[in-house]
């Protein structure tokens, strides 16, 4: 992608109502990094039934889960299901962290959850097994292809609103109800 090319770093796909593969219907995707070299998001609206006190009780970090039950991990994508994901704000000095937008990073490194362990985690946060990945030129044809509606990131629908309601949420910054939209596509 040259300097002239526009990246989708640090803005959400969202995933249109007739977009069928069962990985991504009805999702919204934050995109931490677009380049050349393709593309990599973080799936923020699928839930699991796993905890963030499970996870960590696991790692064996925690011994109790329940100071952390109500956190949910997500299902972050299809690639790498079993490597953990962190969208973070603030950015913080953690190992393994790619920054992107203004303030936001994505961290795979196990500092971060020791630090939030020992309350020195970041403010905001979202973990993630697995990620959605795109090859060279991949996301450029999907786009093409109208299997996604794009707007930037946003940290009210990132952090702060249900799961449930950032779908809609992402495709409303853009003016769009998703639920008046066609799957069909038409030539006048």
């Amino acid at each position: 992608m040259d300097d002239n090319s526009t990246s989708l770093s640090n803005h959400f796909l969202i995933a249109m109502p007739n977009l069928a593969d069962p990985n991504f219907f009805h999702t919204v995707t934050l995109i931490c990094e677009h380049n050349d070299e393709g593309a990599l998001g973080i799936v923020i609206n699928r839930p699991t039934d796993f905890s963030l006190g499970e996870l960590l009780q696991q790692l064996g970090l925690i011994e109790d889960a329940d100071r952390y039950a109500e956190i949910p991990v997500y299902s972050g994508g299809p690639v790498q299901e079993e490597h953990g994901f962190i969208v973070h704000s603030p950015r913080g000095n953690w190992q393994h962290s790619l920054p992107f937008g203004e303030d936001l990073a994505l961290t795979t490194s196990r500092d971060l959850l020791q630090g939030i362990v020992e309350g020195r985690g970041p403010e905001h946060m979202l973990v993630a097994l697995g990620y959605a990945g795109w090859g060279p030129g991949q996301l450029e044809q999907e786009l093409a292809e109208n299997a996604w509606l794009t707007t930037p990131a946003s940290h009210e629908i990132l952090f702060e609103l249900p799961a449930e309601a950032r779908w809609k949420a992402a495709a409303a910054q853009l003016g769009i109800d998703l639920d008046l939209l066609s799957g069909d596509a038409g030539h006048a």
